[in-house]
């Protein structure tokens, strides 16, 4: 099965002051480690995941909702990319927030559950920086038409002008490292539903959610900049992996990693 650990933070409460995925761990040895070549340290993938504030828009008002699968999903999936890909990662991947200046030393970060994200005029100012002078952001782990208007509604404030698109399954990114086909229904459930799904088939987790969207932002170029992943939580793929055979089979190994993998390689040479 998978690398797959758990955490122990307590009430999903992160510890103050962590600036890294590992610092959360209780035991800092209970997952795999290594190091990079000397000389490599500025030359790594590091996977970063933004701190927010919530709004309580869609009535869930869980000041942590951005530490949703963390430190597992953070530390299991580097490791998967450093197992599968001839990337060199860091092991112990990153927490900041928006407004924070080293946010600009990483092309790549990653937000879960943003559809009640609320951020300030700094972060906003921040995050079109970011996106104009090259930056990717990804968007996972939200569900529903109130969390995508909730989401969308503070992304319009970053690019009033920007619109979000499907990407087509017949996109390269689909098909760059891992060959996703269109037949394959790329939904990853939390893995309760996951496993369920065996018995029951039902792979969405509300009424209004069981179409699964990968979507685009693109800039003045054409280049892609952000991606949201809807109705899906790729997250527990990554953090769930060990938990129940079924639920890593079908929807970690076929579904979650894939596609993260295929993401960030074609973000990082495109």
């Amino acid at each position: 099965m998978g690398v797959g650990f758990q955490s122990a933070l307590a009430d999903g409460i992160p510890p103050p002051g962590a600036k890294t995925a590992r610092e959360a761990l209780s035991d800092p040895n209970e997952v795999f480690n290594w190091k990079n070549p000397p000389g490599f340290k500025k030359d790594v993938f590091t996977f970063v995941r933004l701190h927010y504030e919530v709004g309580g828009r869609t009535g869930r008002h869980n000041p942590y909702r951005w530490a949703i699968d963390y430190p597992d999903a953070d530390l299991n999936l580097s490791y998967r990319l450093q197992q599968m890909t001839s990337m060199k990662v860091d092991p112990d991947a990153r927490i900041l927030r928006m407004s924070d200046p080293e946010l600009f030393r990483y092309p790549f970060v990653y937000a879960v559950e943003p559809g009640d994200w609320l951020l300030s005029e700094r972060e906003v100012q921040a995050m079109r920086r970011y996106l104009l002078n090259g930056g990717f952001l990804m968007v996972d782990d939200f569900w529903g038409e109130n969390e995508w208007e909730g989401f969308e509604s503070e992304m319009k404030r970053i690019f009033p002008d920007r619109t979000w698109k499907d990407i087509p399954r017949s996109d390269p990114l689909f098909h760059c490292v891992f060959d996703l086909p269109e037949t394959l229904n790329l939904q990853c459930p939390n893995v309760r539903t996951g496993t369920l799904s065996q018995f029951t088939g039902v792979t969405w987790e509300r009424p209004d959610a069981v179409e699964m969207h990968v979507r685009g932002w693109y800039d003045d170029r054409g280049r892609l900049c952000a991606i949201a992943t809807h109705n899906t939580d790729n997250g527990d793929g990554w953090e769930r992996e060990g938990e129940n055979e079924y639920y890593f089979r079908e929807f970690s190994e076929k579904k979650a990693y894939p596609l993260m993998i295929n993401i960030v390689f074609w973000v990082m040479s495109h």
